[in-house]
């Protein structure tokens, strides 16, 4: 599948904004802003396998398009929601347990870039991924 291979942050766009704005501290955006996050992603039908690598943590996270599912930022923050695939894009809907607001998220393939938008309360923001 087209998302399906190993990633790492090229650039961003916004980020540190949008970190601001979800309320994270000056010290963890700081260190966010730089966190050289890779990812591999495997798609098997309609169950997606991420595996999320950077300089605070390694996780993996297994969900299936459609179905709710609990995730923590690595800041802490804890989500609930869905991935859908529309057209060529995954878009993601989660509300934060803290406070109920709405966190969306985009993963496309854009020529040989994986773009992740994410937009909260308005501020959005944008991170490059470049296979690798």
């Amino acid at each position: 599948m087209a998302f399906d291979g190993n990633w790492k942050v090229d650039r961003s766009e916004n980020y540190e904004k949008f970190m601001e704005q979800m309320g994270i501290n000056v010290m963890k955006r700081k260190l966010g802003a730089h966190d050289n996050l890779k990812i591999t992603i495997q798609q098997e039908g309609n169950k997606f396998t991420v595996k999320e690598s950077s300089t605070f943590r390694t996780i993996e996270i297994i969900f299936m398009l459609g179905v709710n599912f609990e995730y923590s930022l690595a800041d802490g923050t804890e989500l609930s929601g869905t991935w859908n695939l529309e057209g060529n894009k995954l878009v993601g809907k989660f509300n934060r347990k803290d406070n109920g607001k709405e966190l969306k998220a985009f993963r496309e393939i854009v020529g040989d870039e994986l773009i992740q938008t994410y937009i909260y309360e308005g501020v959005e923001a944008k991170r490059i991924f470049k296979r690798v």
